[in-house]
This record gives C-alpha cells, structure tokens and sequence, in this order.
C-alpha cells in the first residue's frame, strides 16, 4: 500500500496509540522512502530526541579513568525532521525554524587510569518489567564508616554509560566530593537509538516500566553499598532528562532532588505525535509537584524547545509559595555568557534554579569534549548540580 504523506503521519500515530510499533516502524520507513513498501527491522526505533552538538571544543582531553571515549552519533531526530518536511507541506527544520546544527565528532584519546581504589563496573537488575544494565562508580576517595550519597545518572540518545562519564565528568566529581554514581543503561532492545522512553504512557508511572527498573536499580545499590538514604538523587540529558524527571516525580520517598539537563517536563507527550510537539514547540506538562529541581538548558537548542525547561521550572514550584526570584547574568571561565534563576524559601535555601545558557544547542553545559554532545565552554552543570544536590537531604 502506498500513502500520501499526511495520510501516512495519520496513520502512523494511529499505529502508535494502539500500540502497534513494528507496523508504525514499517509505515515511517515507507515514507522515508517516498511512500515505497520497506520492511520493518528491528526494534521499535520511536526515538525523540538525538541532534547534539559539541560547541567550540576544546582540544582534544583524555577521558577520565578508563572510560573509551567516542565519537558524536546522530539519533532519529534528523530523521523525524526529514519525515516531517516531506510530511507536511513546507515542512520544518527544527522548532525554532533553523537548520539543525551538525554533529562535530569526539576527539579519540588514550583513557586515564584510574584512582588506585576505585572501580567502575557493570552490572545488571530485572524487575517485572525487564532487566537493565548499569555501571555503578565507587571512588576511591570514600571515608570508611560513612555513607556515601548517590547520584543516579541517565544518558541521552544514543549515548552510553562510559560515553555520559566522560562527557560530563561526573566520575572526577565523585572523587573530589566522595559519592558513587550509577549510570543506568538503555538498550537497544528497548529503543533503537537507545532513547529512555518518556513519551510512552507505560514508562510514566511508579512501579511500572521503565521508572520502575530506575527506581529498582536505586534501592539495590542501596542495599549492597553504604548508600545515605536522605542523599540519592537522580539527573539525565535530553531523554534522559525527561525520564529523570518522570522517576523524580513518581518516587519522591526516594530521590531528594533532580537534575534536568535539555529535559522535558512531566507529562510533556503521550505518543508519538504529542512528542513532536512538546520537542518542537514546547509543552506545560500536567500539574504535579516535584523534588527539588536544578534545570539547564541552551537557548538555541533545536532539538527540544527550550520553553520545555522553563515549565520544568513551572512544575517545580507549583505547589510551592513564598518564595523569592534572584537572577543573575554571568559568564563562564570558558566564554559561555548565561542566565541563573534561583527560587529560594524564607530561610535562603534554595528550591529550583534555572540555568539558560545563551547560544547554547543541545548538549551538556561544561562537558568533556572526551564524551560526546557536549558544549565546553561551560558552564559547569555537573559542579553545579553536585553542589545543589549536597544541599539537599531527604527527611527521614
């Protein structure tokens, strides 16, 4: 069967709603193909999210501790522009109505050692909902007899947990601050860009899916290492941002704050087309109350609207009032100029900060250029999501 273009997008996201992934696959194919029958191969590849950019790298850095480092790769999303411009009349680039910027590969370089003390391992948990993959990084730097805080890290599309290590360098702040870090891993058996599922209804809830397999992998590292339970806390990149805050939102009696990097908010889609939507135009999300929020995005961003960050914001702090907005525009050590947001209670702590980083795309503020999707020039968003978590502690 041959479709014409809007005929075919209607199709597929009816497919989609039923559940019926392989046959949307093989329809977004034929389109691709210009309305020519392609089999469906492989898993299901409904990947929304994937255009990052490393912007002005840095020379070539070796990546820290043993972690490969590896080149830019492109996910789906320049497909899904592709689709759509051949979908829709004077179809669109991106959100903002530019070009998408292209991917500058990763510098290859020999790895560090590292600390003698230290391991980065990997290991596995199954739940109903299938079984995952993770590495868990334990500094060498750790007090005996003291629990440690935990920061549960979730990569972006077709990113990987050594590629997320190097590029945003969270395992050298475990070492100077003394925490362990786990990086889940999404396979692609489950998303074929290996894309955390947001946009899909069975991975938005507590005890079901994917947030139930985050949230299993939190409490075994719990139980199998010296883990103080009122210091977890949980960050991602793109999908993994939304994702981040999907488990935040669903599991607050366990993680004491979220890091959202060029993240969605909670309930951004609900299916493919909604998901479009929310990436290219932004989305409010439904009302629901969160953890304590730290949120950073590039106001250039093409592949996820940067409104997107600022109803992360919103979500935090809708059940919240009283408190008081400082904002500051600085710049970087490395030249990147940008605007910080702090939402504090009456006693100065602070409850959410948003960071817009000014002519910025999407990729990890202050990254390695070991890692891939990352924009050196700062700033620091691992240091400072670090230092916004430690401020945190989970009652109880």
């Amino acid at each position: 069967m041959i479709f014409k273009p809007l005929e075919g997008m209607t199709q597929a996201a009816r497919l989609t709603g039923a559940g019926k992934l392989v046959e949307a696959t093989a329809l977004i194919q034929q389109l691709l193909q210009g309305g020519k029958a392609a089999p469906a191969k492989g898993p299901d590849p409904s990947v929304i999210d994937g255009e990052f950019t490393v912007l002005e790298p840095a020379p070539p850095v070796a990546p820290p501790f043993g972690i490969p480092s590896r080149g830019a790769r492109t996910g789906l999303g320049e497909t899904l522009r592709r689709l759509a411009a051949r979908a829709i009349p004077g179809g669109v680039a991106d959100g903002l109505g530019r070009p998408a910027p292209q991917p500058v590969p990763a510098h290859p370089m020999p790895a560090h050692p590292m600390p003698e003390g230290a391991s980065f391992a990997t290991a596995s948990h199954s739940e109903a909902g299938g079984t995952r993959a993770y590495k868990l990084y334990i500094p060498a730097n750790r007090p005996s007899g003291r629990r440690l805080p935990l920061v549960v890290m979730l990569h972006g599309c077709t990113q990987s947990p050594d590629d997320f290590a190097a590029g945003t360098r969270m395992n050298l702040a475990a070492e100077e601050h003394g925490f362990l870090v786990a990086y889940p891993e999404q396979p692609n058996s489950a998303n074929a860009n290996k894309c955390w599922n947001w946009f899909s209804p069975g991975d938005q809830r507590r005890d079901r899916g994917e947030p139930a397999l985050i949230a299993g992998i939190t409490r075994r590292i719990m139980r199998d290492h010296p883990v103080d339970p009122g210091r977890v806390y949980v960050a991602g990149l793109s999908a993994g941002g939304a994702a981040a805050v999907i488990v935040a939102a669903a599991y607050p009696e366990l993680f004491a704050a979220v890091g959202v990097h060029s993240g969605l908010p909670l309930g951004a889609a609900r299916d493919l087309p909604s998901a479009f939507a929310a990436m290219r135009h932004g989305a409010a999300g439904q009302a629901g109350g969160l953890v304590p929020t730290i949120v950073f995005h590039g106001d250039q961003d093409t592949t996820v609207h940067p409104s997107n960050g600022a109803a992360v914001v919103a979500q935090a702090l809708a059940t919240t009032d009283g408190l008081r907005s400082t904002t500051r525009r600085e710049e970087a050590p490395g030249g990147q100029a940008y605007t910080r947001t702090v939402h504090a209670d009456p006693s100065g702590r602070a409850l959410c900060e948003h960071w817009t980083i000014h002519g910025a795309g999407h990729a990890w503020a202050g990254g390695s250029p070991a890692g891939s999707y990352t924009n050196p020039r700062g700033p620091d968003a691992t240091r400072e999501m670090v230092r916004f978590f430690f401020d945190h502690r989970r009652p109880g």
